[in-house]
């Protein structure tokens, strides 16, 4: 089990946040687009949704990992899995804050790079642009069924 102080997960934290901001956008050769690297992602990383705030070690491992997502994007000329499916989102219209039900897409893209095997998540809704999502650090194995396990299934909270 990872362990680490109070201190570096602060450490931690602030360098993956001061990275994120740095990104602004990744063009991606499967998608042939631009990946953006927006608010929404960022918010990901340290919330599983809405004002339900992950677990500190969970943000640990994905601040510290965070610097690959742009790697593999960028080195990514196929996709491991697409869910279509619709969702309930907040979109700002005319001034205001709706949650309207849209088309999302979530595209998975895994990789091994210096040692880590990740999954990336890239998010569309409707037909807007592409953006990150998430990423996904290797866990474990299910003891049970001896499966490897990268997130709990759920793409819009993983």
């Amino acid at each position: 089990m990872i362990s680490f102080s109070e201190e570096e997960f602060k450490k931690v934290k602030e360098k993956g946040e001061e990275f994120y901001k740095s990104i602004n956008e990744v063009y991606c050769p499967y998608l042939k687009e631009k990946v953006s690297f927006n608010a929404q992602g960022l918010e990901h990383l340290k919330f599983i949704q809405r004002e339900k705030t992950r677990l500190e070690k969970d943000q640990y491992m994905r601040f510290k990992l965070i610097h690959l997502a742009p790697e593999v994007l960028k080195l990514s000329h196929t996709i491991q899995g697409i869910l279509e499916t619709k969702k309930f989102e907040r979109i700002r219209m005319k001034g205001r804050t709706d949650t309207i039900l849209k088309p999302v897409n979530y595209f998975e893209f895994i990789a091994v790079i210096k040692r880590n095997r990740v999954k990336i998540i890239v998010k569309q809704i409707d037909s807007g642009g592409k953006f990150f999502w998430s990423i996904i650090p290797f866990w474990g194995m299910n003891i049970d069924t001896m499966t490897r396990l990268f997130h709990e299934g759920v793409l819009e909270e993983d």
